[in-house]
């Protein structure tokens, strides 16, 4: 508990906390009025995608879905998983001291 305190209380940490969760919500409200998902469809097909994860269960259908999925996984698995290896960094230095 003690280190997701302390990483929470870094403000640069909460700019990249921030910013993963922002990628989350532009995937998740696109791809809900674009190709008519709900709304836990949506946050699932942009989770399951940025983490690199991608089952297939769910794929765009629409030709602006599909560019937008291009663009949205260049710029949004880098951020991802920047914010993932940063957090275990954190938690790995804390943990050891």
């Amino acid at each position: 508990m003690k280190v997701i305190i302390s990483f929470l209380k870094d403000k640069d940490y909460r700019k990249l906390l921030l910013s993963s969760f922002s990628m989350l919500g532009i995937g998740t409200v696109f791809y809900h009025y674009q190709e008519g998902w709900t709304w836990v469809d949506s946050i699932y097909f942009s989770f399951i995608s940025l983490t690199t994860v991608g089952f297939g269960d769910i794929t765009p259908g629409t030709d602006l879905g599909k560019i937008f999925t291009i663009f949205y996984l260049t710029i949004g698995i880098g951020l991802i998983l920047s914010f993932i290896d940063i957090l275990f960094k954190h938690y790995s230095t804390h943990k050891n001291v």
